[in-house]
């Protein structure tokens, strides 16, 4: 089987603001991205979905392409 060369585009995703206070599909959406915790940063895939996810939540997250 030839190896995959395809390497998938990522972007890191930082919660920088409590999710505490804000709508309940915010902070799901948080959970979602894989965040936990303030100053947590994940490091997901770049797909519409999740740009659309980031862009929902922009004022509680700093994003790095």
């Amino acid at each position: 089987m030839p190896p995959d060369n395809t390497s998938k585009k990522t972007m890191k995703v930082t919660l920088v603001r409590s999710p505490n206070s804000t709508r309940e599909s915010h902070r799901a959406t948080v959970r979602g991205l894989g965040l936990r915790r303030l100053n947590h940063t994940v490091e997901i895939e770049d797909t519409p979905a999740t740009r659309g996810m980031v862009r929902k939540v922009a004022y509680l997250v700093k994003c790095e392409d």
